[in-house]
């Protein structure tokens, strides 16, 4: 099989591979710097669980539309995302419980009840769909939709991105020059929501969030500096993207999975071999560490 066939082919060909990739190439640039600001946040998990939170609303939007309504069920999910947010922001500032773990407080019911709306008013196949994506079905409508989220998203970060930066580090001397704090964190949690949205718009809401983190830790493997991370970051999500469609193209597999394993397979070798790996970390132990442990 030639490079040609293997490789530009089925993008060349068929609409819906052209439509599957720009949509992943737009989820990337954005869901990349996203991730990384995250993962230096300590937010990961609430990614994972707003990727969950999003579902009822999908659910609502696709009971109102009478079947698979991607921008119905994109703004239900957009309306869903903001009022768990919401939610949890108002519980970790008036108990006990950190953002973390209220967040995670909604996200459990937040599944089980999207799984029980699209069970009830759908069929099995309705759900896989929500739950794990058709990015292949994707079509114009969508395609405005996730461009749209991505441009507003690139925008909003491009304004508020050294704000969120010294938040990561150093969020007291933010809160000593009179910045407020959480307003620039909620219009954090907003373009998580959104750029989810876009997620679950192609990868599916179990999906979206793998996009998100997974290249953002390869990230930290292999670069130091954040604008190294963000580059990384954004390079390895559209590159699997890429080659995730590839693989679901010629082996007849699911897209979505197949998009995540992919950036799993990346990460797994990142793990190995990166600066920051265990291959290289035990190899530079086992280097002399000083000028006298050399002449030794």
């Amino acid at each position: 099989m030639t490079f040609y066939l293997l490789a530009i082919a089925p993008f060349y060909e068929y609409g819906f591979m052209r439509r599957a990739l720009v949509a992943i190439i737009a989820l990337a640039l954005c869901a990349g710097p996203i991730g990384v600001l995250l993962m230096l946040r300590r937010m990961s998990l609430v990614g994972d669980s707003m990727s969950h939170a999003v579902l009822p609303g999908a659910a609502i939007g696709f009971i109102i539309a009478g079947g698979l309504s991607l921008p119905m069920m994109g703004a239900g999910a957009l309306i869903a995302g903001l009022i768990v947010a919401t939610l949890a922001g108002i519980v970790s500032r008036h108990t006990a419980l950190k953002e973390d773990a209220s967040f995670a407080s909604f996200y459990l019911p937040s599944l089980a009840l999207g799984v029980l709306l699209i069970s009830v008013k759908g069929s099995n196949i309705d759900l896989l769909h929500v739950l794990f994506g058709s990015i292949l079905s994707i079509d114009s409508q969508a395609l405005y939709l996730i461009g749209s989220i991505t441009s507003f998203s690139l925008i909003l970060l491009a304004i508020i991105y050294r704000p969120l930066v010294v938040e990561c580090f150093d969020p007291r001397f933010l809160r000593s020059v009179g910045a407020k704090n959480s307003l620039y964190h909620a219009l954090f949690l907003l373009m998580v929501v959104l750029n989810l949205v876009a997620g679950f718009q192609t990868l599916g809401t179990l999906m979206a969030v793998g996009m998100m983190m997974l290249p953002a830790v390869i990230a930290q493997l292999w670069a130091k500096t954040l604008p190294k991370m963000i580059c990384i970051a954004t390079s390895v999500a559209t590159l699997c993207g890429y080659i995730g469609l590839l693989i679901s193209y010629h082996f007849n597999f699911s897209s979505g999975p197949t998009v995540v394993l992919t950036v799993f397979a990346v990460y797994l070798f990142s793990l190995i071999f990166a600066p920051a790996g265990i291959f290289y970390k035990h190899l530079m132990r086992r280097l002399p560490s000083s000028p006298m442990e050399k002449a030794k």
